[in-house]
């Protein structure tokens, strides 16, 4: 067991005030066996109301509403949280399920269809050249090979690049630059599971670092596929590996671009636009 402690701060300058609407926050943990909330505190001005709710995937959702005109926004969230997946790779799959293709079974089909539906239709074709380039469609393959290989294959062939900017490539953006974010790369691995029939979900959430790198800790997204057995197992296409106790899930999602960790709007002067910061911050904490 790990206890890690989150602090992420976002803050928006605007250069005259503004009228804020409602904000939509994703940014505490999704509680299961593997993961357990011990604090949580949210910070939030200018004068606000908040109230929670869990969406149609049980996320937790803060809704934030404004009461007064401001020239700027600060949400600093503060979590501390107990991770229980030491061992990924300890699942066992149904028999049925060992080798891909396989059918789900038909009890599962209705709660897993709309994992099993793209949402880059237009993209098809570039996704099965993909496929085909792995051979992953040749026939009978052990289905953790088959997704080891398409995790392994975005790792090591495409290169990462940090994008600011809002939104998420398409899978053929990212097969045709070589290049994404981690949400591009979740994204492309997701559509490449519905492809071949699996049911898989987008994950927001968070990035323990701090063993591996000057940074501490960052916002991350990745992938988790539906196996009959073990359930959703998270896999990463950004480092090639299955999720473990240094991924923090916050959000999941259908859709890639379901889940940013604040989300919301303002009116004010025309061509107004707000300064940004965000800072994450992941640390261990004792046992």
């Amino acid at each position: 067991m790990r206890r890690l402690k989150i602090c992420h701060i976002t803050e928006y300058r605007f250069a005259s005030f503004v009228t804020l609407q409602t904000h939509r926050l994703l940014l505490r943990p999704r509680e299961s066996h593997a993961l357990r909330v011990e604090s949580a505190t949210l910070d939030i001005s200018p004068a606000h109301t908040l109230r929670w709710q869990r969406d149609a995937l049980d996320n937790s959702v803060a809704s934030v509403d404004f009461l007064q005109a401001s020239d700027h926004v600060r949400i600093a969230n503060t979590i501390r949280v107990q991770m229980f997946e030491d061992a990924p790779l300890d699942f066992v799959v149904e028999a049925y399920a060992v080798s891909h293709p396989f059918d789900y079974a038909p009890a599962e089909l209705p709660d897993l269809a709309a994992f099993r539906q793209s949402v880059y239709g237009q993209d098809r074709l570039a996704l099965l050249g993909w496929l085909d380039s792995l051979g992953c469609r040749r026939g009978p393959i052990e289905t953790y090979v088959l997704l080891d290989r398409m995790n392994r294959d975005i790792a090591g062939r495409f290169v990462y690049q940090a994008r600011e900017a809002p939104g998420v490539q398409s899978p053929a953006q990212t097969l045709a630059s070589g290049t994404g974010s981690c949400r591009d790369f979740a994204a492309l691995f997701m559509e490449g599971c519905r492809h071949l029939g699996l049911a898989s979900r987008f994950v927001s959430g968070y990035l323990d670092i701090s063993a591996t790198s000057n940074a501490i800790g960052s916002t991350h997204a990745w992938a988790e596929v539906y196996l009959p057995g073990p359930g959703w197992k998270g896999f990463d296409p950004t480092s090639g590996e299955l999720t473990d106790n240094r991924h923090i899930p916050v959000a999941v999602a259908r859709h890639p671009e379901a889940v940013p960790p604040v989300a919301g709007s303002f009116t004010g002067p025309a061509g107004l636009r707000p300064v940004p910061l965000v800072s994450v911050l992941v640390s261990g904490l004792d046992p």
